[in-house]
């Protein structure tokens, strides 16, 4: 694996993990020092992060990201996928009202939890690991609810309870974007050194 490979790799794990900026962009000076410094002497990348790149830059990111950080950033996230969840059901029925099964939400907290274990411990899943996660958590936990407990609707969400769901979700979305501006406004103007993009 070449330095600009493992740069790409720990560069796509701490933005989506939602690192601001500054801190993506002294991370990655400072692995690169290190991997330059490591190739000077001889050892690869590798030597440097280890076998796998992923869980070096998770491990890296916990330590700069507080879990308490982490923790309000995913549950904003999937809160915020839940409303979307909700609202594409919503509009795909044409109804004010989302009627909610045993099966449905057990799929559903089935994926959210297995998600988010996962990507606090390793970073993003993925399309298709999103994808297994469904097939192997999800869908099994859904039809073992549905066959204990039946299909009979547990409660109705709402329209107006779906908008709320997205809420958190895009207000962190704006508060990291208006970070980014700021950020990128801040640093043209403070410093001229290349950074790494």
């Amino acid at each position: 694996m070449t330095i600009e490979r493992v740069l790409a790799v720990c560069r796509s794990n701490w933005e989506y993990r939602g690192i601001d900026d500054t801190s993506v962009r002294e991370m990655l000076d400072e692995l690169t020092a290190h991997l330059e410094d490591a190739a000077a002497a001889g050892r690869s990348p590798k030597d440097v992060v280890g076998e796998d790149v992923t869980a070096f830059a998770a491990s890296w990111a916990r330590a700069r990201m507080p879990l308490h950080r982490r923790v309000l950033r995913m549950t904003a996230m999937v809160s915020f996928m839940a409303g979307v969840l909700l609202l594409f059901s919503h509009l795909t029925r044409w109804t004010t009202g989302v009627e909610v099964t045993p099966g449905r939400l057990a799929f559903w907290l089935g994926i959210a939890v297995a998600t988010v274990v996962l990507e606090l411990r390793r970073g993003s899943l993925g399309l298709g690991k999103g994808w297994l996660v469904a097939l192997v958590v999800g869908l099994p936990v859904a039809l073992l609810t549905e066959t204990l407990l039946g299909d009979e609707p547990l409660f109705r969400v709402p329209l107006w309870a779906t908008v709320l769901l997205t809420l958190p979700g895009l207000a962190y979305a704006v508060a990291e974007r208006r970070g980014v501006a700021a950020d990128l406004r801040g640093g043209a103007a403070s410093d001229d050194a290349p950074h790494l993009r």
